[in-house]
């Protein structure tokens, strides 16, 4: 496996992302669509999720096609972002048909920001604005780091924030990863700046500097309160699944968040990842094909975990450090 020239989602042919932060909010929304419907899943293993219209993403229900995932800030607040969302592909005559009436299909998820520092006394909710302008400002290109859902996020020691990778398999089928760490697990390991990731890390994405030395690894206590920790994420692959397909995409997708985040999944995250599925190529051998997509979904969302943690910049009036404000003085650059 190598990765995709940009090594972000985009590398999956005809999907874009869109960005949009408030600053002095300290959230935002990220958005990914695509000129024409994509078959889409979901798969939830955080004890406390929060999110809109995820029913209709299983295998067994009528919705085939969906025009948008969401991902935002502002705790369950967020998910009035779908609302902009909505707005935006209904004004390009998007969405499911019934009879004479086309209904966007927008699924999404959200992240605990409230208590990052940011201004969140708002008379009326931010967040059908923010993803609205993340919906209009989609493209191949965007940004990483401290932007879009992930401008406020925070995890047990670090800031966290939106990372993204992307790799193409032996087959020509291209798989990528686009994520928000806002965990109350640490994506580095004890003190060090070393990452839980870095096994899987390609040329030196995330600093290169290799696994650490040997720690012991005492039970964690939490350093975040219940329902104020959650990592979304979206994979996503250009190959030819089924909606049952693509649901097996995000359970194996899962493995890369434990392999990047310690502890993962934990009774106080809301732990959930969507798949996304254009159609565009087909499986020549579909068990090997799908045998290696969840691999490679695993391998790059364990990659952009760690990307958004390095990615993130320091800002003023930040409650935790960023990576680099940490240890990017005491490391060598690459």
């Amino acid at each position: 496996m190598r990765p995709g020239p940009r090594n972000l989602i985009t590398d999956v042919e005809g999907l874009r992302v869109g960005n949009a932060q408030d600053t002095a909010l300290r959230s935002g929304v990220t958005v990914l669509t695509a000129d024409r419907p994509f078959t889409a899943a979901v798969h939830v293993m955080g004890g406390a999720p929060s999110a809109r219209d995820i029913e209709c993403l299983a295998p067994d229900k009528l919705v085939d096609g969906v025009d948008a995932v969401f991902l935002s800030g502002g705790s369950a607040f967020g998910l009035d972002a779908g609302s902009g969302v909505m707005a935006g592909l209904r004004t390009l005559g998007r969405g499911f048909a019934v009879g004479p009436v086309r209904v966007p299909i927008a699924p999404g998820a959200i992240v605990f920001d409230l208590l990052n520092g940011g201004d969140k006394d708002w008379t009326s909710s931010p967040y059908p604005a923010l993803g609205r302008l993340a919906f209009d400002a989609a493209a191949t290109d965007f940004a990483l780091g401290t932007c879009g859902a992930g401008y406020g996020a925070t995890t047990g020691t670090l800031k966290g924030g939106l990372g993204s990778a992307s790799c193409v398999l032996p087959s020509g089928i291209t798989v990528g990863a686009l994520v928000v760490v806002n965990a109350l697990g640490q994506a580095t390991v004890g003190e060090t700046p070393h990452y839980w990731a870095a096994p899987w890390e390609e040329g030196e994405e995330f600093g290169g500097l290799g696994p650490a030395p040997m720690v012991r690894h005492d039970a964690p206590l939490p350093r975040k309160r219940l329902g104020e920790a959650t990592t979304i994420a979206i994979v996503a692959t250009d190959a030819a699944l089924t909606k049952p397909q693509a649901q097996r995409m995000a359970v194996a997708a899962h493995d890369g968040m434990a392999r990047a985040l310690v502890p993962a999944h934990t009774p106080l995250d809301g732990d959930l990842v969507f798949s996304v599925a254009t159609g565009a190529r087909v499986m020549e051998d579909p068990l090997a094909d799908t045998f290696q997509i969840g691999h490679a979904a695993a391998t790059c969302l364990a990659r952009a975990i760690a990307r958004a943690v390095y990615l993130a910049q320091a800002m003023p009036g930040d409650l935790q450090p960023s990576w680099q404000s940490r240890f990017g003085t005491r490391v060598k650059k690459r």
